[in-house]
């Protein structure tokens, strides 16, 4: 592929206003992308070459493991209605006539997919049912569609974005996990290969509903990510905060004299940093007690040191529960006689499970709710005011300086975008559409699933954050748009044309720079662009060339047959 400059569709942007993000500020600057509202965006000609070589590595990988199909992106509500979604999905969007004109035509709403297992499943059941067609796996590369709230973080948050979606089939449980692994090895390759190897790591993130194992997510390391990994370097062991198994920092008041407990009026203080303050107390001597109600009708009490705050999904498993949700205000008033706002773990009914998270073990003279409306309770010490539980439990939210609980080590704690996911789904969706295979023995059987994805769009921009700098992008080479940037100064146009006519005979993708503009604005544009190999044909060098790498600060003059053998 070779490209003039001065015929390109569009040309750089260095006044784009104030775009925070630096992968959507670099992008739209370069002339890659263009953005048509929050977290929707043009692929110009340049970022779309990019985007391309992105998704043709992602699909010689999967190639290997699975089939390509393309499914449609929008599908009738029935689909999600069978899976019991469609109420469910925070983000799913859907498609309705516009206007009058068009609801006379067809009134007709239909689901715009963000994930497609809702779709696949009894798509893959009209041709697979017997146990001789499995294990099987098919994969899409599409456009997909999220409600996002919070669209500002340019290609890394996107309302319609690019995704590969892979879907796998299987008889067993058995064969699942082992299909598993050969996509967790597809996609450590894949990543390899379009450059974020080194910054990638596989991460263990919740299995949700799906399965009791975790799910496997691939963070790249950056700044501007969403994700927060806790990561244990002597393992080689990470984890998404969500599900981290954390220690909290021993604090030692060994020394303190146990106090008098005292119940004291503090009406609609909201926080427990206003509490600390009012109460002149530090945070971690503060409490947070919540009750929640579980799916069994009970009710249960999760308390927490004060600076922390309780993880849901943790408490879920260590109470047994597969759902929780808050306690309703006749539920707090009746359990504690107190208004929402004032629980505490002080003589509650037995009816009632506590659980205690581990940063509470050891505390001397802390702060719980009084049950009591407008009261806290302070100085409260186990064994004289509450009995000290047989058991604590982690059920709170990793932060920075918690330590892994199977060696202590503190935890490295860092920022990252997560550029894939690779989950078990296990039944879930098969059992939804009564989808199962016949057996040798004839007797029908459940069919396991699994999905992976990666967002293909998203890479472009982490890969954005990653390798630009001031000047504007740095393109690993085999997702460059282009391999050559070819800028020739006056005097020098009959050689450029020679060398951009060489490159065509040759195949190498060049991109020439020949407007009739100052070297100052054609160099800054290469710098912008960000192709591996800048090329510069001048008077001054004759019949040679000056060559210079984007991530190097040195260049240096070669003739046209070394550059040759060196793009090769």
């Amino acid at each position: 592929m070779y490209m003039k400059y001065s015929k390109m569709f569009t040309k750089t942007n260095k006044n784009v206003g104030d775009i925070k993000s630096k992968n959507a500020r670099l992008l739209i600057q370069a002339g890659f992308i263009d953005q048509t509202m929050a977290g929707v965006y043009t692929f110009l000609p340049l970022g779309l070459r990019v985007l391309h070589k992105i998704e043709d590595i992602v699909r010689e990988e999967m190639d290997k493991i699975g089939q390509e199909v393309l499914m449609p992106s929008i599908v009738p509500k029935l689909l999600w209605e069978t899976t019991g979604r469609l109420e469910t999905v925070d983000v799913l969007m859907k498609t309705v006539p516009a206007n009058e004109v068009a609801r006379a035509k067809n009134d007709a709403e239909y689901i715009l997919n963000c994930t497609h297992e809702d779709v696949v499943t009894p798509l893959a059941q009209k041709f697979n049912g017997s146990y001789k067609d499995f294990p099987f796996a098919v994969y899409q590369i599409q456009s997909k569609f999220r409600n996002e709230p919070r669209a500002k973080s340019g290609l890394l948050r996107c309302r319609e974005f690019r995704m590969k979606d892979l879907y796998s089939f299987h008889t067993s449980e058995e064969d699942l996990k082992k299909y598993y692994e050969v996509a967790k090895d597809a996609y450590t390759k894949t990543f390899e290969r379009l450059g974020l190897g080194e910054f990638t790591m596989v991460v263990l993130a919740s299995g949700g509903d799906f399965t009791k194992d975790f799910s496997h997510e691939f963070q790249a390391r950056c700044e501007a990510g969403e994700d927060t990994v806790f990561y244990v370097k002597s393992k080689n062991l990470a984890f998404n905060r969500e599900i981290a198994p954390s220690l909290a920092p021993t604090i030692d008041d060994s020394s303190e004299e146990i106090k008098e407990r005292e119940d004291i009026i503090g009406k609609g203080i909201i926080g427990v940093a206003q509490l600390a303050e009012y109460l002149k107390i530090s945070i971690d001597k503060t409490t947070k007690t919540i009750l929640f109600e579980t799916d069994k009708g009970d009710v249960i009490a999760a308390a927490v040191r004060g600076d922390y705050e309780i993880n849901e999904e943790k408490l879920c498993k260590v109470a047994g529960v597969s759902k929780l949700t808050l306690a309703r205000a006749e539920v707090v008033k009746k359990v504690t006689s107190a208004e929402v706002g004032y629980a505490g773990i002080l003589n509650l009914p037995d009816s009632v499970r506590i659980f205690m998270d581990e940063s509470m073990s050891g505390r001397k003279n802390f702060e719980c709710g009084a049950n009591k409306t407008d009261y806290h309770s302070i100085n409260i010490n186990f064994g004289r005011d509450i009995p000290e539980p047989k058991e604590f439990f982690d059920i709170k939210i990793a932060r920075q300086g918690d330590r892994f609980p199977e060696n202590s080590e503190e935890y490295e704690v860092f920022k990252a975008a997560e550029v894939g996911n690779i989950f078990p789904l296990g039944v879930k969706f098969t059992k939804a559409f009564n989808y199962q295979f016949v057996d040798e023995k004839g007797q029908q059987q459940p069919i396991f699933m699994g999905s992976y994805g990666i967002g293909t769009s998203r890479v472009m921009g982490v890969i954005a954050e990653k390798f630009g700098d001031d000047k504007g992008m740095v393109w690993p080479a085999q997702i460059a748009p282009f391999q050559v940037h070819l800028v020739s100064m006056k005097g020098a146009e009959e050689f450029a044309e020679k060398v951009y006519q060489q490159f065509e005979k040759e195949g190498v993708e060049v991109l020439w720079d020949d407007r009739d503009t100052s070297a100052g604005n054609k160099f800054a544009d290469a710098d912008l662009i960000g192709i591996p190999v800048r090329l510069v044909a001048s008077p001054r060098n004759g019949e040679k060339l000056e060559w210079k790498k984007r991530n190097e600060e040195n260049s240096e003059v070669i003739e046209l047959e070394e550059v040759m053998k060196r793009l090769k």
